[in-house]
């Protein structure tokens, strides 16, 4: 099969990350420019030398600029940043936004909002959109899978978990983020749904009857009557099995567990358990005994 050559017209997925972060790695250095040539730059890196804050905003302005080891790559959609890059990226944006809404929380305290909204609007807004540029930051490095769910070719996004299945060898290899945890046969791994509510429903006849909520894996009339039981089901962990003959010593091991926040999630959960199987049709869905 072809690949299709990366233009400017056809850019990689996970081009437009990196282009968000270096433009606001390049805001935040323009904004320190400007106030360093207000105060002079002599003084300015005076001050800088002597400051611990300073020297981790270098270090932080540098690699949110360079971001070394970051390239955008078709099978890797949603991280063209290293694990490292990604995790030191989020830290530091975490300790700027920390002390951002701290000063200027302890600004608005002592000044007052009248003189707080006089600065912002002396500052073009700076007050507001320094905080949001380290969030921004913060939420383009969060955690997730390498793509989305896509049924169609056996690729499964649950949480930060990502899933692949190659129908011919019946291999699946499972990431979690951008680092990969393994590579089993899809005939020895399994899903294990939650273990069933069960609740007593008083009929209109007055009969109290326990009725059994339905699991994600169930067929859809099932499911439609779980999405109506409630929100607290949305945060139901499964847990992906892996039990192998071969491996003395090692049978039955979990490879993730993961709560299942969206709809999305839940989708996912469904057709990885359909898909495996029908890998292994002799294995149906693993579910706890009450």
């Amino acid at each position: 099969m072809a690949r299709t050559n990366q233009t400017r017209a056809n850019p990689a997925p996970g081009a437009g990350t990196i282009f968000a972060l270096r433009a606001i790695g390049l805001v935040i250095l323009a904004r320190w420019l400007y106030s360093m040539s207000q105060m002079g730059y002599g003084a300015s890196l005076s001050a800088m030398t002597s400051s611990p804050w300073a020297c981790i905003n270098v270090v932080f302005l540098f690699l949110l600029i360079v971001l070394p080891g970051a390239q955008a790559r078709a099978e890797r959609p949603f991280h063209p940043l290293p694990q490292w890059l990604r995790q030191a990226l989020r830290f530091f944006a975490l300790l700027g936004l920390a002390f951002a809404v701290w000063s200027i929380g302890a600004f608005v305290w002592t000044a007052g909002w009248r003189r707080t909204i006089n600065t912002i609007a002396e500052t073009n807004g700076w007050l507001v959109v320094a905080p949001a540029l380290y969030a921004a930051v913060m939420w383009i490095c969060r955690p997730r899978a390498l793509w989305r769910t896509n049924i169609a070719a056996k690729r499964f996004a649950i949480g930060r978990y990502a899933i692949s299945l190659d129908a011919n060898t019946r291999t699946v290899v499972v990431w979690v983020e951008s680092r990969k945890v393994g590579q089993y046969d899809a005939r020895e791994l399994s899903v294990k749904w939650p273990a069933p509510d069960v609740q007593p429903v008083v009929t209109p006849l007055g009969d109290v009857r326990a009725v059994e909520t339905a699991l994600p894996g169930a067929a859809p009339a099932m499911a439609s009557t779980h999405s109506r039981v409630g929100g607290r089901h949305l945060r139901q962990r499964i847990e992906l099995l892996w039990d192998s003959p071969a491996a003395a010593g090692h049978n039955r091991q979990t490879v993730f567990r993961v709560p299942l926040a969206t709809e999305g999630d839940r989708a996912a959960a469904r057709a990885l358990d359909a898909t495996l199987r029908q890998a292994s049709p002799d294995i149906g869905p693993v579910i706890p005994h009450t």
